[in-house]
């Protein structure tokens, strides 16, 4: 795509990747046919052609408006047009460049201000999060349902954890709301791997990984928060950690970004992307390793969500499909498995319209061959999908953790 940006644009730091990324563009329009919210709305600048297209007109410094900012705002980040893109348009980062000058020129409203800032402030707040879900949890009953679903159904308490003592040693990224809305998952995933020979160590200094503040608004403060997590795993990788391993799929698709993000950081670079190199998903340690040793035998009939951040972002599609059918569970088809379930880390709230239509049409999709449980990658999924109240979803390793004999 011919661009020309503007004086001011140049002098952006990521001018030229955005420039760049600008003329991979074909606008060919392959990537609106897989794009969810493009789908549901049907206009093209509710899709990914139409979004990029506003992007160059910002960037060639044309007029920023309310509207630009409202379109940029209903796109999920799930990545599915990258998937399908011939051109290999690396889409997300135009998309994070575009929203950083459209939200500096486009004040928001008080309330959306309000709304943005208090997610940032308790969402990656690991004990105040947990201190509102408990609150919520003793007045559930009083709650107003839109709250309700925001609650998890059945909280199942983490089981104790092994003792560090294979040679073999991970990390682990425990996550903000996680161990609030699922604390077992980690605890299982330590389990399984204990199983296989392999240790985990959870570094309580490394926090939310920074994907929180960098969506909603806040970009430096998401990076600084990765930045901190740098150094709280440093030590521990020059001991000769192997991985540094998550369970939540989003978590992991934005810390293996951390390499891209910080390169033009001199004290962080080199840092940051030996951090990006090492970042795996549970799934890509488990499929390396020989699984017939857990001694799992199971047929539970299930639904996996795979997680747009495990499959467009992290490319890791059919992976633990793959695993759970060795395993022997018995999957269940999802039509139009590559689209969004509207989670989309906090668009749940944002979007809360859009994410209720796109929740209930990957329900439909998922319970559509009458699976027992819904299985997922990402603890936004989970709760989202799992907070309609029909069948109930959990985190994919806990059922192989209880499948364990």
């Amino acid at each position: 795509m011919q661009t020309t940006l503007s004086e001011d644009a140049r002098q952006l730091p990521r001018a030229e990747e955005a420039e760049r990324i600008l003329r991979s563009c074909v606008h060919c329009g392959f990537c609106n046919a897989t794009c969810p919210t493009y789908q549901l709305l049907g206009d093209e600048l509710d899709g990914p052609r139409g979004r990029i297209y506003l992007i160059k007109q910002v960037l060639e410094g044309n007029e920023v408006t309310r509207a630009t900012q409202e379109h940029l705002d209903r796109c999920l980040s799930c990545r599915s047009c990258e998937t399908t893109c011939p051109s290999g348009v690396d889409y997300h980062n135009l998309l994070d460049i575009g929203r950083a000058v459209v939200d500096a020129a486009v004040p928001r409203s008080h309330g959306q201000r309000l709304l943005r800032e208090g997610l940032r402030s308790v969402v990656p707040n690991r004990g105040l999060f947990k201190g509102l879900v408990s609150g919520g949890q003793v007045f559930r009953a009083w709650l107003p349902d839109t709250l309700k679903a925001k609650l998890p159904r059945n909280v199942r308490p983490p089981k104790p954890r092994p003792t560090t003592r294979h040679d073999r040693q991970v990390l682990m990224l425990e996550g903000c709301v996680q161990p609030s809305l699922s604390p077992n998952t980690n605890a299982a995933a330590a389990r399984v791997l204990d199983r296989l020979g392999i240790s985990v160590t959870a570094i309580r200094e490394a926090g939310c990984c920074g994907a929180v503040d960098y969506h909603l608004d806040a970009q430096a403060a998401g990076l600084e928060r990765a930045r901190r997590n740098i150094d709280a795993w440093w030590p521990a990788i020059e001991s000769g950690a192997e991985a540094i391993v998550q369970t939540a799929s989003g978590c992991g698709a934005f810390i293996k970004d951390y390499g891209h993000l910080l390169s033009s950081d001199p004290a962080y670079a080199d840092k940051a992307a030996k951090v990006s190199a090492l970042a795996k998903d549970l799934v890509e340690i488990l499929r390396d390793e020989p699984l017939d040793q857990l001694g799992v035998s199971s047929d539970q009939r299930l639904a996996f969500h795979c997680p747009c951040t495990l499959q467009h972002a992290q490319r890791l599609g059919g992976a633990v499909e793959a695993i759970l059918e060795q395993l022997g569970f018995n999957l269940t088809p999802v039509p139009d498995s590559h689209l969004c379930c509207g989670s989309a880390g906090t668009y749940s709230l944002t979007q809360p319209e859009l994410s209720r239509q796109l929740r209930d049409n990957k329900l439909n999709a998922l319970e559509s061959g009458h699976p027992e449980v819904i299985a997922t990658a990402n603890i936004g999924c989970q709760s989202h999908l799992d907070g309609a109240g029909r069948t109930p979803v959990r985190h994919w390793i806990e059922l192989v953790e209880a499948a364990l004999p």
